[in-house]
């Protein structure tokens, strides 16, 4: 489980020719009673949504990840979103409208008509991996493949498919609530292999509660 109460943080400064990501959160205090939501939102409105979000005091999390863009006579800079057209959110159902009156935002996800809650840990382990400067990048949604877990290092405890990229391991974790993946790069010696089938999650609603 995530921790009760979290600071806000800003992005990390990367070092010159590094890799990695960085993620924009604010998280302020996590009640135990509220979760986490995708909140799906307009093309590029992003980074709009999340500072708005900050501005009322919402936790969130927009993952980002760093882009370099080359062309004849420059080079640039990104800064993207790991799951384009989605912000994660962390409140109670019950102030849901005080996220979808946010200019930007189009709705919240929803499995059997209702918003859908995500698996903490999936985001406590993506938090953590980008926090640590862990290589990631978009990957195409994956819902077969071997399965691995991670048993070591700052993404201990992710389970995801395992892909070989320039010899190297990547796990990728799929939120099948969106329909996205996204591809970490890890250690060899951090690997433990699962067995090859696993259950896919099954997303249920917050109980009591009525969309509108």
């Amino acid at each position: 489980m995530l921790d009760a109460e979290m600071i806000k943080s800003t992005c990390p400064a990367l070092s010159e020719g590094s890799e990695g990501l960085v993620t924009t959160t604010a998280l302020g205090r996590l009640d135990r009673g509220k979760c986490w939501y995708a909140a799906h939102t307009r093309g590029r409105h992003e980074k709009s949504v999340a500072k708005q979000l900050d501005e009322k005091c919402i936790g969130h999390f927009l993952p980002l990840y760093r882009s370099v863009r080359r062309w004849k006579d420059r080079r640039k800079e990104l800064q993207l979103p790991l799951f384009p057209g989605y912000v994660f959110v962390h409140i109670d159902l019950q102030d849901r409208l005080s996220v979808l009156q946010i200019p930007g935002v189009v709705r919240l996800v929803c499995f059997g008509g209702q918003p859908a809650a995500l698996d903490d840990r999936d985001i406590e382990v993506l938090r953590k991996g980008l926090t640590n400067g862990m290589s990631t990048e978009p990957w195409p949604y994956l819902r077969a493949g071997r399965k691995v877990g991670v048993k070591g290092g700052p993404l201990a405890g992710l389970v995801g498919f395992v892909v070989r990229k320039k010899d190297k391991f990547r796990v990728v974790l799929s939120i099948d609530l969106i329909q996205r993946s996204v591809a970490v790069e890890v250690d060899a010696c951090d690997l433990e292999w699962t067995p090859q089938t696993l259950p896919l999650p099954q997303y249920r609603p917050a109980v009591g509660t009525v969309v509108g």
